[in-house]
């Protein structure tokens, strides 16, 4: 028996497949808050610098128009493939803007993990066959690094506009900015955008982006976000929240209703890419955006912008409930909800944060970038501490256990397997993780999620989905995805380690942070333990992004735990780990 979105959540109307996410998010006729009552769509929280949702539509045109003349893009001609740009730059006003000019052009954006250093960045940027890239002053120079090795020029290295007061005082060694390229484009001929010809159905195999995710062996895989992937999620979330915007507009007595949204988490990740960005941009709302995360700054900046909705992740959470005095300094009485996704936020955690802010409403999501983000989300009306909420509408899920057999009853564990018109088409040039991911039911294709749940009903009586492991492994951290194979590769090419393997340790202010078991090769069994720990850690900073860091140490041990398959036995790894911390005293 497969599990649907609960009675309460109102029907899915249906998803335009013909047209491109820029077309979606500007043409009022499919569906969105008129233009001309929205906020303005991105505002920087340090400058307060801003553009109405009329001026962000004119950019976009004519920063289509510029970079067609630029790189040679032509909407009318040509695939996707042909015109890959890269964005790897902090959050900035304009990143979406952006993004909806390169699919204007009939083109697609792939979103770069701001952390990642010149050897990963190389890496997207080859497998993905950008022709140009965005970045911003604070990354310039890791841009320059991995463009050179991939032989994109420096005059295909563009700027976007940052407040100087996150550029650390460095100057444009003259790179064209997003900016000058928007003044450029206003003087030249317009055009039609590229989806005017495209027929019924292609909105579900063009791809709008291309987003990397972390998996459990090898590199990083490229996932193909189709257009009709994130104009379903938008329209999912909307649908699923709109008894809450009901509700407020009764509240208020208005017949519209916007608010603003924190904008911190990073655009380049699908959570703000689609559920801070395009979801809240559709109804109207305006997103308050910040590069990077300053505990200060963001209590001033919600104060200052009455901000109502904020987007975060497990540990901000936790600085906001262990920073009491601090917070007691500042004016947050206008928010009224705090959504958090990436990792599970614990039931205590949220209680600690509900005792600060009674009036708040704790919710809680679930998604992945394979499903173009949410699969469920809790509500005002159905919170759940430790659950991820209800099924969003469009969504079907079913429950396997380890040998294949459905599971259709309450409260026994299984790995999620979701189908939905959010769920993407599969990954860049690999067959083989598409053939063990999207496997084919009765009822058609799903996405195998790689994480165990159980579904039961909350008090309320609807029912929920509560992650209970992580099948795939990934260690999360700092908002992040780790995959600890690829860490566990990297270690074997340092001449002292015989075998390795690496898992994710409880931290209360990060989630979980890697941890490596070494087994030492034979030389150098004889070696002092505290340098060749220190060496191995050392060994990790130098070639990994900081989230990558072994934060929770380096042990030694005798064996991998390993089952008659070779496969290793990550899992009892962590149960002996969890086991250790709490004879020691430590919180999990």
């Amino acid at each position: 028996m497969p599990f649907t979105a609960p009675s309460w959540v109102p029907e899915l109307p249906p998803i335009p497949d013909s047209i491109s996410v820029e077309t979606f998010m500007f043409d009022e006729s499919y569906g969105r808050t008129a233009l001309s009552k929205s906020k303005a769509p991105f505002t920087d929280g340090a400058s307060g610098k801003t553009y109405s949702a009329l001026e962000v539509k004119k950019r976009v045109d004519h920063l289509s128009r510029a970079l067609s003349k630029e790189l040679g893009f032509k909407p009318d001609s040509g695939s996707e493939w042909d015109k890959v740009v890269a964005c790897f730059s902090l959050n900035t006003i304009d990143y979406l803007t952006l993004a909806w000019a390169v699919h204007r052009l009939g083109g697609l954006l792939t979103c770069v993990n701001a952390a990642y250093n010149a050897d990963e960045l190389e890496y997207q940027l080859k497998d993905s066959g950008a022709k140009a890239i965005f970045t911003c002053l604070p990354l310039l120079q890791t841009t320059m690094t991995a463009s050179k090795k991939v032989g994109i020029n420096k005059d295909k290295v563009f700027l976007m506009d940052m407040d100087k007061s996150f550029t650390g005082g460095a100057k444009n060694p003259g790179h064209k900015t997003l900016d000058e390229f928007v003044q450029a484009g206003a003087g030249l001929p317009s055009f039609e955008p590229a989806d005017k010809k495209w027929g019924p159905g292609e909105g579900t195999t063009r791809i709008a982006f291309l987003c990397y995710s972390s998996g459990t062996s090898g590199l990083p895989k490229g996932v193909m976000i189709a257009h009709s992937n994130v104009i379903a999620n938008t329209i999912q979330i909307c649908n699923h929240e709109s008894q809450d915007r009901a509700d407020m507009k009764k509240k208020l007595g208005v017949s519209e209703y916007t608010e603003y949204a924190l904008g911190l988490l990073p655009l380049s990740h699908i959570y703000g890419l689609v559920v801070v960005s395009h979801s809240r941009l559709y109804r109207g709302d305006g997103v308050i955006v910040l590069p990077k995360y300053d505990f200060k700054q963001l209590l001033q900046v919600i104060q200052d912008f009455k901000i109502v909705m904020l987007y975060l992740v497990p540990p901000m959470i936790i600085h906001l409930t262990k920073s009491r005095e601090i917070v007691k300094q500042y004016d947050l009485s206008s928010v009224r909800a705090c959504f958090t996704g990436a990792a599970p936020l614990g039931k205590e955690t949220a209680e600690d944060l509900l005792s600060i802010f009674p009036t708040w409403a704790v919710r809680q999501g679930y998604g992945l970038t394979e499903t173009c983000t949410v699969v469920c989300m809790t509500m005002t009306h159905d919170i759940w501490f430790g659950s991820s909420g209800s099924l969003l509408a469009g969504y079907t899920a079913r429950v396997i256990d380890p040998d294949g057999k459905e599971i259709t009853e309450y409260n026994v564990p299984g790995e999620l397997c979701v189908k939905s018109p959010s769920v993407v088409p599969g990954y860049l040039r690999n067959q083989k993780a598409n053939d063990e991911t999207f496997v084919q039911f009765d009822d058609g294709r799903y996405m195998k999620t790689g994480d165990e749940v159980i579904v039961a009903k909350s008090p309320q009586g609807y029912e929920h989905i509560t992650i209970t492991d992580r099948i795939k492994e990934l260690i999360k951290t700092k908002g992040h995805q780790v995959a600890p194979a690829e860490l566990e590769a990297h270690l074997l090419t340092h001449p002292a380690v015989n075998d390795v393997v690496v898992i994710g340790v409880p931290s209360e202010r990060e989630g979980e942070v890697p941890k490596a078991f070494v087994v030492k090769a034979p030389g150098s069994i004889e070696e002092s333990d505290a340098l060749l720990r220190r060496d191995i850690m050392k060994y990790v900073e130098k070639h990994k992004t900081d989230y990558k860091r072994l934060r929770g140490g380096v042990e030694f041990i005798d064996v991998v735990p390993k089952s008659p398959s070779g496969k290793i036995l990550r899992r009892l790894m962590r149960d002996k780990e969890r086991e250790k911390m709490k004879k020691q005293g430590a919180k999990l």
